[in-house]
């Protein structure tokens, strides 16, 4: 391949361009002499041929009146001649004409070739015809009779097509003719600009690899000219390098380990705030997308506080220290401090993610919050109840059964709670075995459904299950999906006003069009089968969820407004989502407020069905 600054473009360009050059000249200088003495011999032609006919007796004995006598004229002398034959009047007028009919042509006294004729006797032009839509040359000579007037002017055409196709013809001659000396001439110059650049084309490859890292390449030359003398001192100066380029890429090979496996992002700053170093810690905690190395700092860090603090440390000359959030919803410690690399100063910027630290202590307070909040009612109930026990509620014996019986009610919730409690930590801490087993849809549905159906009448609530008649059989561990359905149900029941009516329901379907969710664990039974699930709906026409509420009702101890009233722990849905998904399923919610609820679980499905009878 040539290029435009090599030695061997430049010799053989000088070839190249010479015989283009002149090939070129010649072929537009001769192509146009031979298309003007082209035109000029088909003119005379035109000229002569146009004078005889202007002469002839037929042509004098039935001007201008006997149309049909000129146009038969005109057909006969085209065919002849092979030519366009035209008869016009002075006054413009089309008499006759071999290729169109007269009375659809526009007038022709403004023709350059007529005008000509009638002033000077011979009138010529070459133009596109607007008649026919293709160039042709006109040649038109006055009809009279010796020196009286003229009477009219006699015009022959002919298509200057051959005229084109000879000039080229040799065009193309000339051109081939031009490609052949440029070719001859490019192979010469090729071969004499190749040996004088072969040699430095060698040594420039050699020096390219060694740039690449190849530090064990040499050329060794084969004369003894200046090149040589060079190479032989190009490969003394590699050989001095060599050494010093392995030292220090093993030292930069455990900088370079030690950066990039660690977890707390790093920077290295220049005296301007350009980024002269970073790891991929930083470029993940920072969300830098694109190549840091060379940018500004604030433009890479893009935190108007981190950029404040490298402000800052650069200002009082002392490192400087802060905790932010910043927007990806991360929490960050970030520390920036000034160092001298021996000869300029520079700034170390230290980043240290501590969103997961940050996360378990909010996870800590507000599970001290929650369950203190949850304690304080029940506790308050017994301490009141025990006081008026005290105060000689103990005389009257009915009373005391009474509050007795209430302080039974406040230690079984407080029991109820410390039973959730502890199994959904042995949930979430995998204590809990599951035996997943194939098992039908109806066994998982029916029990739990039948069970609370007498407390669905006491709320004048009713229950309908529409299952399809075949389904297929799930992966699951039936007593823990009972469980699940059996919070789901009670809820329904206990939200939806008396009138109301809950529907369980299930069909069949793939995890693509289920709607998108946060990605769950998927359990090693249900791995395989994952693909095809089994949605259970459970909806009810309640009082609904409000939307504030909806995303938070799987959290530990979270009650919406009208929960609250309703009694319950908190715990029931935060222990449904993690039943369903160590079962590699999802659960989710859809609800309007005031028209109520819809609670969803899906599934995953064995490679067998079951008919429910």
């Amino acid at each position: 391949m040539f290029h435009f600054k090599t030695i061997r473009w430049r010799i053989a360009s000088s070839y190249l361009l010479l015989i283009v050059g002149v090939t070129l000249g010649l072929t537009l200088v001769l192509t146009q002499q031979v298309r003007t003495r082209f035109l000029e011999d088909l003119q005379q032609d035109l000229s002569t041929e146009a004078r005889l006919l202007a002469a002839s007796r037929d042509l004098h004995s039935h001007w201008p009146d006997d149309r049909p006598g000129l146009e038969a004229l005109a057909d006969q002398w085209s065919q002849l001649l092979g030519v366009r034959v035209t008869m016009v009047a002075t006054d413009g007028r089309v008499l006759a004409d071999s290729h169109q009919d007269p009375a659809k042509m526009d007038n022709h006294q403004a023709r350059p070739e007529i005008a000509q004729a009638l002033s000077a006797g011979l009138g010529t032009a070459t133009r596109v015809s607007k008649t026919l839509g293709y160039e042709m040359l006109f040649v038109a000579v006055p009809v009279q009779n010796e020196d009286d007037p003229p009477i009219g002017v006699l015009r022959l055409a002919l298509s200057t097509d051959q005229v084109s196709q000879n000039a080229n013809s040799l065009r193309a001659v000339s051109l081939a003719t031009g490609a052949m000396a440029a070719l001859l001439a490019m192979v010469l110059a090729t071969v004499i600009a190749e040996r004088t650049a072969r040699p430095i084309r060698r040594l420039t490859e050699v020096a390219e690899r060694l740039a690449d890292g190849n530090l064990a390449l040499r050329y060794h030359p084969e004369t003894n000219d200046e090149v040589a003398r060079l190479t032989r001192a190009f490969n003394r100066l590699v050989d001095a390098s060599e050494e010093q380029v392995n030292t220090l890429a093993r030292e930069q090979g455990r900088l370079a380990t030690v950066l990039n496996n660690l977890s707390d992002g790093i920077l290295i700053l220049d005296t301007s705030g350009r980024v002269q170093l970073s790891n991929p810690a930083a470029m993940q905690l920072l969300e830098i997308r694109s190549p840091a190395i060379g940018q500004s700092f604030p433009q890479v860090a893009r935190d108007h506080r981190v950029v404040e603090l490298w402000s800052q440390c650069r200002e009082s000359g002392a490192a400087q220290n802060a905790y932010l959030e910043v927007s990806n919803g991360r929490f960050l410690q970030c520390t920036v401090a000034p160092f001298w690399d021996g000869f300029h100063q520079g700034y170390l910027v230290l980043l240290r993610d501590l969103t997961q630290v940050r996360r378990l202590e909010r996870m800590r307070q507000d599970f001290v919050s929650n369950i203190s909040h949850e304690l304080r009612t029940p506790l308050a109930s017994l301490q009141a109840l025990v006081e008026t026990l005290r105060d000689g509620a103990l005389e009257d014996p009915p009373a005391a059964r009474r509050f007795l019986d209430r302080i039974e009610t406040e230690v079984d919730a407080l029991t109820q709670m410390v039973q959730e409690l502890l199994e959904l930590s042995r949930i979430e801490s995998g204590q809990v075995p599951f035996n997943f087993q194939p098992t039908p849809v109806g066994d998982i549905v029916l029990k739990p459904v039948e069970r609370l159906q007498p407390q669905a009448e006491r709320a004048g609530v009713s229950l309908i299950i529409d299952l399809p008649a075949r389904l297929p059989l799930v992966s699951a561990d039936a007593g823990r999906v009972r469980q699940v359905i059996t919070n789901l149900v009670h809820n329904a029941i206990k939200f939806t006003p008396a009138g109301g009516s809950i529907a369980v329901r299930a069909r069949v379907e793939t995890t693509s069009s289920l709607p998108v969710r946060e990605p769950v664990p998927v359990a090693p039974i249900a791995r395989e089968h994952r693909q095809s699930m089994v949605v259970i709906q459970v909806s009810d026409t309640g009082v609904g969820i409000p939307a504030r509420d909806l995303p938070r009702i799987f959290e530990r101890f979270y009650k919406a407004d009208r929960a609250r009233s309703g009694g319950g722990t908190g715990l029931g849905l935060a222990i449904a989502k993690h039943i369903v998904h160590a079962h590699g399923g999802r659960i989710w919610a859809e609800s309007v407020e005031g028209k109520g609820s819809t609670f969803y679980i899906s599934l995953p499905v064995v490679n067998q069905t079951f008919t429910i009878d």
